[in-house]
């Protein structure tokens, strides 16, 4: 749907999804323990130990907030008819405080936080040229080149979105950005850069992209082969349908047999309550970190065509659907009541706050392993 900063952006969860969520929710339950706490899980890698952050983890990144500090006005905090800085449109609250996309020392802090997760490229959340977002990106480009990061572009369903536009979009950001060293190209595939677009299936052809397939891997976000045509590539972003046993190896097999790219997504959980009051949206719930695990799982599992060209993660600061991997702090603020991620693979207090990034280091490390065999 067309962004706006009080309207929810996610519109693909119905009635479907729900059903999905009840066996899903059972397959946690079921699989929490073994999933948890694998025998040669490391609570916390050591900084001298990590690996360098692997180009093939993709975490979708959103730089649409805003505070009066930076931006002149609050910004997609106030979602769901709330007061910031301490009432916010999100059922956690950020270790970072409610802060504005445009700030300089906010995004750096950001790209530290990426690369202790280990996710070498970030797939910015981006609304159409010379959008609130576009604006935000040059910053967001020099701040992941200071940390070796690279960014690729989640090319969302803007008002007038068509296929024509969006291989329009894809010159206009390789003209514009591309000469950038942290620009992302895959040199596995012919050096082209990665373009993800949400709800795709809102438009029927898309012949159009045949213009720009020598130099952009546009990925479609569906697993239905049938719909893929002209993409070089399919995502799912969805992190309620990864954990109830998602059936990808068809469309795993099928990007492989047609020298396509696969990026199933997976997320450490999902709720909008706050944001979208009176919503019938599912959660999804983290269980301590055990979704998340099972979703990693459920992605690097030869059973469902593991491993994948790319992971996708869903996400590192979607606060408003609750999806986020972002330290959430763990003394928030009382005006409301807020989650926190106490509990977290074994964590409490403040050490808890860093816990997905931990154990998505953690990951990124198996996958990386599973990757080379």
């Amino acid at each position: 749907m067309t962004q706006s900063p009080g309207t929810s952006r996610r519109t693909f969860l119905t009635a479907a999804a729900a059903g999905a969520l009840g066996a899903g929710a059972l397959a946690v339950a079921e699989g929490r323990a073994a999933a948890a706490a694998p025998a040669d899980h490391p609570k916390t890698p050591a900084a001298a130990t990590r690996l360098a952050p692997s180009r093939s983890v993709h975490i979708f990144y959103y730089p649409w907030y805003g505070s009066p500090v930076v931006n002149g006005s609050w910004r997609h905090w106030p979602q769901g008819g709330l007061t910031p800085p301490d009432r916010i449109g999100s059922d956690f609250y950020p270790a970072a405080g409610a802060y504005d996309s445009g700030d300089r020392a906010v995004v750096d802090r950001h790209m530290g936080w990426l690369a202790q997760a280990g996710t070498g490229v970030l797939v910015t959340s981006w609304w159409g040229q010379g959008g609130y977002e576009d604006q935000r990106v040059p910053l967001l480009l020099d701040a992941a080149a200071a940390r070796g990061l690279k960014v690729a572009w989640h090319i969302e369903p803007y008002a007038g979105r068509t296929a024509q536009s969006v291989v329009d979009d894809i010159g206009y950001l390789i003209q514009r950005y591309g000469g950038h060293p942290a620009f992302y190209r895959d040199t596995a595939h012919g050096d082209r850069g990665a373009y993800y677009v949400f709800e795709s299936l809102r438009i029927v052809d898309w012949t159009p992209l045949d213009q720009v397939a020598d130099r952009a891997i546009v990925l479609a976000q569906t697993t239905d082969v049938s719909k893929v045509a002209h993409f070089g590539g399919m995502y799912t972003y969805d992190a309620i349908a990864a954990g109830n046993n998602p059936q990808w190896a068809g469309p795993a097999a099928y990007c492989r047999d047609h020298g396509m790219v696969w990026a199933p997504s997976i997320g450490p959980g999902y709720i909008d309550d706050r944001a979208v009051p009176g919503n019938t949206t599912p959660t999804l719930e983290r269980e301590d970190g055990a979704t998340y695990d099972l979703e990693w799982n459920n992605a690097l599992s030869p059973a469902n065509g593991g491993p994948p060209t790319w992971v996708s993660i869903t996400s590192f600061n979607e606060w408003h659907e609750g999806s986020q991997i972002e330290p959430a702090a763990s003394a928030p603020p009382t005006a409301q009541s807020y989650r926190t991620y106490s509990g977290a693979y074994g964590r409490t207090g403040a050490a808890a706050e860093t816990a997905y990034l931990d154990r998505t280091a953690y990951w990124v490390a198996r996958f990386e392993a599973a990757r080379h065999r």
